[in-house]
């Protein structure tokens, strides 16, 4: 068992924890005093032998004093750092910090997952409050039906010698929007307390759906498959306009597969890199199409967004650590609307999220034009924007967003509206 460079640092804390001499622990260890001092301070190398008497004359397990933290729990720390802006020079600790207090560092990476898990939440609600037609009309209706009751109380209230039979009929409206305010206030509760899930919420659109659909496929869709045929799974799709998306989707996808066939797709890209000029320049294919095979990798970690000449994002295929917006304008100032703007012209950069600091990606934009209907008709514009891994990376980065709603960078110049995430709405 492989002792780590923290061992001495640990039997130390052990021993002060169980309030026991240095002398007393060396001797039942069989070793000097002056010996185990030095390991306690990590200036002596221990054989395993004597780490396990060591640990039995402590009373512990030899793991509890030889093994290091897990790299899963430092993969966690970091991605919990980053999140929180921690400086770089603090990151080369975080292995003596979970050797130390493992209790602690796994504290603070559950901290970190629910305070993402949190943000996410807030977004989608924020999203959902602005966006959702179905719950803007649920409260539109509670509204009008409050108006009517305090009006008509407002009525029975002030009006003292008023007729029996308009009383009544006072009365019974009363009644009835009380009922349609309690009927509505209970649909609306079941509505929001629907929200732990997609298949429990609904899909907001049919593009969310066949997302979520391609979602549960890894967001890949083999060639095999391709050549198969989806028809018996697009079929259980719940929205006609979904199954059409995915129709659509899928004879897209089967299009780039025929000009870039996997095995030779792999082959390139062993040569160039993910560059989906360079791929499209060998296929004789379009920069989107090569954009859209690469992002079909597994291995690659890429993530995909597109755009139509509106902004409107069409497609959205998230990259770990860089978050999409779900409803609405994304971040103004992502390359995606730079390439957008220059047809034909890639845009390549690094790029940084707000929040997140230290972790990088780099990304290549693209924009086509099409002229379905020839010289008169007119002119369609589709941008996409491939995100790609770069944690090695070196140089400046463009610190961009999800959405203005949900970015916490203060100070933006691109800013359209205020942040729920910052005090000051910077």
């Amino acid at each position: 068992m492989a002792l780590t460079a923290l061992t001495g640092t640990k039997l130390r804390e052990r021993r002060l924890a169980a309030d026991l001499r240095q002398a007393d622990v060396a001797a039942a260890a069989g070793i000097s005093a002056s010996y185990l001092n030095l390991i306690e301070h990590n200036r002596r190398n221990v054989t395993p032998e004597v780490m396990e008497r060591l640990a039995g004359a402590l009373g512990l397990d030899r793991a509890a004093l030889a093994e290091g933290p897990s790299p899963a729990l430092l993969e966690d720390l970091r991605a919990a750092a980053a999140r929180g802006g921690l400086e770089a020079a603090e990151l080369d600790r975080l292995e003596d910090f979970a050797d130390r207090f493992p209790g602690w560092a796994g504290l603070l990476v559950r901290l970190g997952a629910q305070a993402q898990t949190l943000e996410r939440a807030v977004e989608a609600l924020n999203d959902r409050m602005t966006h959702d037609p179905h719950l803007s009309q649920s409260l539109h209706e509670l509204l009008s039906s409050l108006s009517s009751v305090r009006a008509t109380a407002a009525i029975l209230a002030d009006t003292e010698d008023l007729d029996h039979d308009w009383a009544a009929r006072f009365h019974r409206n009363l009644h009835h929007d009380s009922e349609r305010l309690a009927a509505g206030a209970e649909a609306l509760v079941a509505y929001l307390d629907g929200g732990g899930g997609r298949a429990e919420q609904g899909i907001a659109s049919p593009q969310e759906e066949v997302e979520d659909w391609l979602r549960g496929r890894n967001w890949r869709i083999g060639d095999e498959e391709l050549a198969r045929g989806l028809d018996a799974e697009i079929a259980g799709l719940a929205a006609t306009a979904a199954r059409a998306l995915a129709r659509a989707h899928v004879a897209r996808a089967a299009a780039d597969a025929r000009a870039m066939p996997e095995a030779g797709l792999r082959a390139v890209l062993a040569r160039t890199g993910p560059d989906p000029l360079a791929l499209a320049q060998h296929f004789g294919a379009e920069p989107l199409a090569a954009m859209r095979r690469l992002a079909t990798l597994p291995d690659l970690g890429a993530g995909l967004v597109a755009c139509d000449a509106s902004g409107t994002l069409t497609f959205r295929k998230p990259a770990p650590g860089f978050p999409l917006p779900r409803f609405g304008a994304a971040c103004p100032l992502w390359p995606l609307y730079a390439a957008l703007a220059r047809p034909q012209l890639p845009v390549e950069t690094a790029i940084g999220i707000a929040g997140q600091a230290g972790r990088r990606h780099r990304v290549v934009a693209v924009s086509a034009l099409r002229h379905p209907l020839g010289l008169r008709g007119p002119e369609l514009r589709e941008a996409a924007m491939l995100i790609l891994p770069d944690e090695g990376g070196k140089g400046p980065v463009l610190t961009v967003g999800s959405s203005c709603r949900v970015c916490p960078r203060t100070g933006c110049v691109a800013r359209r509206e205020p942040s729920i995430l910052t005090l000051d709405g910077g």
